[in-house]
Parts: structure tokens; C-alpha cells; sequence
């Protein structure tokens, strides 16, 4: 059996992106975070993140960053889940806190990941704030979502 690896697809264009640092960046969240479990990422754009918002958790807005983590008994263990990413607000997130959008992805994946992994930051007493905050100095990303939000 073929081993498995991550997958990040872009459904939109992603001007004044690199997509090999984007593909790069999942490796390396795949190999240091997920223990070599592989997950998957669609980069869209806001229309769709409302839809898959609206259609799996009833919510009627877009969003940035949604996860959907793995049913074991479908998914055999063989993956974390899959994290869909709104370009579009990833664009304006970059804007306003003056960085690249190739790093608010990696702050949005990297957010996503941590939700596939369980955790929870409105419910879990800052376990997630502080994993949050670990990983993105170690990748070396700027303030990640819960930080710029205080949860």
C-alpha cells in the first residue's frame, strides 16, 4: 500500500502566493505535528467557506478557517481530517495585520490543524492558545488568531 501524504488544493487563484512554500509548509506540519498522519487543504475563497459553514455547522456567513476532523471508523486512522481556507479572507487578514498572505495561510492551516487535532479554544482553558502560540514561533509566523482575538 502506497503511503499517504498531505494534500493541499487550490480551488481559486492565489496571486503573490507560492504554492511550493504553501505545499512545503503542510509537509512540514505533517511531519512534525501529525506524526507523518496526513490531512488535507482546500484553499478557496469565501463563497465556498460560507457554503461548507452554512452546510455542516449552520452558520450563514463566510469564514477563514474551517476544520473537519477524520471519523475514525470511515477514515481507519489514516488521516487527521480536512481544513478548508478562504483566500479571500486570508488576503484581507494579511492586510490588517501587515504580513504576507503565504503566512496567514500557514497561521489559518496551522490554526486549522490544531482543531483537527481536538483542541478547542473556547472551551479547553488556553491549551489551544498555547499550542497555538508554540508552533507558530517555531515555524516562524506572526500572532496566530487566537492572540489577535484574546480566546
Amino acid at each position: 500500500m502506497p503511503s499517504q501524504q498531505s494534500t493541499l488544493l487550490f480551488q481559486v487563484a492565489t496571486p503573490g502566493v507560492s504554492r511550493r512554500a504553501l505545499r512545503a509548509f503542510v509537509k512540514r506540519l505533517e511531519a512534525e505535528l501529525a506524526d507523518g498522519c496526513p490531512f488535507c487543504c482546500l484553499i478557496s475563497g469565501d463563497a465556498e467557506l460560507r457554503r461548507l459553514n452554512r452546510e455542516f455547522l449552520g452558520r450563514d456567513y463566510p469564514t477563514d478557517v474551517l476544520s473537519f476532523p477524520a471519523d475514525d471508523s470511515q477514515a481507519g486512522g489514516l488521516r487527521y481530517g480536512e481544513i478548508a481556507i478562504s483566500f479571500d479572507a486570508a488576503r484581507r487578514q494579511a492586510a490588517e495585520y501587515c504580513h504576507s498572505v503565504e503566512q496567514e495561510i500557514g497561521i489559518l492551516i496551522l490554526h486549522g490543524w490544531l482543531h483537527l487535532a481536538g483542541m478547542d479554544h473556547e472551551t479547553d482553558r488556553g491549551r489551544m492558545s498555547s499550542a497555538e502560540r508554540k508552533w507558530r514561533l517555531r515555524l516562524g509566523l506572526p500572532a496566530g488568531l487566537i492572540e489577535r482575538v484574546g480566546a
